[in-house]
């Protein structure tokens, strides 16, 4: 048991620790965002997404990786493209990924001006942009203060929220993986009709 909790701390105050941290605080955070914009939009704070739990992974691969290239040190012209063109990358990868091993779409931006695929769009990916530029230059200082604040506690925790992900991934892709199946079914049955 010791040998577990001495790990725990040296992970929990490891950069990969660290950076776990943030990607887990932000795919929160995501989901919260999108249950906010759902309730705004639709009347209802819960949208289906693709994890069961309160996760949205796009929302912390982006800053990571905006993180990775030198977030708010990258100069500025820098800065205001990678805030603008790595969070529709992620979207986009995303988007293409889930529809090739799920065969379903959780955003359709197809009626959209200015499209790609339907996975990203000109008006969302100004929506990325803005909330890229805040989370860098205003949350993520908050951030990494929470981190600060909180190590001792992300030591303990760590184990049991890296548990907690990995059975709610592996979950949403055994669900997920039976559902695309049942739809195949479905559609080749409707094409034998």
């Amino acid at each position: 048991m010791s040998g577990l909790l001495s790990w725990s701390r040296e992970a929990a105050h490891s950069v990969p620790g660290e950076y776990f941290f943030y990607f887990i605080v932000y795919s929160i955070l995501g989901w919260f965002i999108e249950g906010m914009y759902n309730w705004y939009s639709c009347g209802t704070f819960r949208k289906e997404g693709l994890m069961k739990g309160p996760y949205k992974p796009m929302y912390g691969f982006a800053p990571l990786l905006l993180l990775a290239l030198g977030g708010t040190d990258m100069p500025l012209p820098l800065f205001l493209a990678a805030t603008f063109i790595v969070p529709s990358a992620v979207e986009y990868a995303a988007g293409a990924l889930l529809k090739l091993l799920f065969r379903r779409r959780w955003w359709d931006y197809s009626s959209q001006e200015f499209q790609l695929g339907g996975h990203i769009c000109l008006l969302f990916s100004l929506y990325w942009w803005g909330l890229a530029v805040v989370c860098l230059v205003a949350v993520h200082p908050l951030m990494i203060r929470l981190y600060s604040l909180t190590a001792n506690v992300w030591s303990v925790l760590l184990p049991l929220v890296s548990l907690a992900f990995a059975a709610d991934l592996a979950l949403t892709y055994r669900i997920r993986r039976r559902e695309a199946g049942l739809a195949q079914l479905g559609d080749e049955a409707g094409g034998a009709l």
